[in-house]
């Protein structure tokens, strides 16, 4: 089957064509879908787990982190600010102090601000989980792509179970980002010297030269909120 070139036909369709030229389009142009059909922020609100979609960079280093982001960002084909280098942020805190809302936040005030932005998230579990050799399955690859992606959120680390190989692979991971400079938010319940012990030396010295840190605390937010529920349902 060939494919066959519209021809405009009448008087309406001459006019038609003769504004778009004059528009500077070329009405024989073949229609296509535009790159992005949908804004940059609901198009990540589908890949942002429900619980975190309304998530708000509210702490101010990670405010300040997000400006400074966004400015640093070199211009795109249109003018938009893209991701280029940039520190990264290692979000400490016990469980429940909003560690991923927070990462979740800073994506989503990046592209609220404009910026062009190709992003993944993963836990440390379920990146080692994904990366486990079996057949079929191109591992290496897809590590390579979390390495060379723009942002990288990295939730949970230390929390999984360590092993050799657990910590070349994320070796291998931070290794490449912090050569590049590539901002990766990292989120751990554990302080660095408890971290060091799960992910190694090598990983450690590397992340307190790449990230700053920012150190959350207060109670569990989740435990607070259901004592809310609780404390609500009794007076209703």
């Amino acid at each position: 089957m060939r494919d066959l070139d519209a021809q405009p036909v009448g008087g309406i369709a001459r006019r038609l064509a003769s504004i778009l030229t004059a528009r500077g389009i070329d009405p024989a142009a073949r229609l296509t879908d535009p790159a992005e059909p949908i804004p940059a922020l609901q198009a990540a609100q589908a890949r942002i787990p429900a619980r975190y979609q309304a998530a708000v960079a509210d702490h101010p280093a990670v405010a300040a982190w997000v400006r400074e982001v966004a400015q640093a960002g070199r211009p795109g084909p249109e003018g938009a600010p893209g991701i280029a280098q940039g520190r990264s942020l290692l979000i400490v805190g016990t469980t429940g102090t909003g560690k991923t809302h927070q990462a979740y936040g800073a994506v989503r005030s990046l592209l609220l601000a404009g910026v062009r932005l190709r992003w993944k998230a993963t836990t440390a579990a379920d990146l080692y989980a994904e990366l486990r050799p079996r057949p079929g399955h191109d591992g290496e690859r897809e590590l390579i792509d979390l390495a060379r992606c723009p942002l990288l959120i990295i939730d949970d680390l230390g929390a999984a179970k360590s092993s050799e190989w657990t910590e070349e692979i994320t070796m291998r991971l931070i290794n490449r980002r912090y050569n590049e400079m590539l901002p990766t938010l990292v989120t751990t319940n554990l302080g660095m010297a408890d971290l060091r012990q799960h992910i190694g030396d090598r990983v450690a010295s590397r992340l307190t030269e790449m990230t700053d840190k920012v150190i959350l605390d207060g109670p569990d937010r989740r435990r607070s909120l259901a004592a809310e529920r609780r404390r609500i349902a009794a007076t209703a």
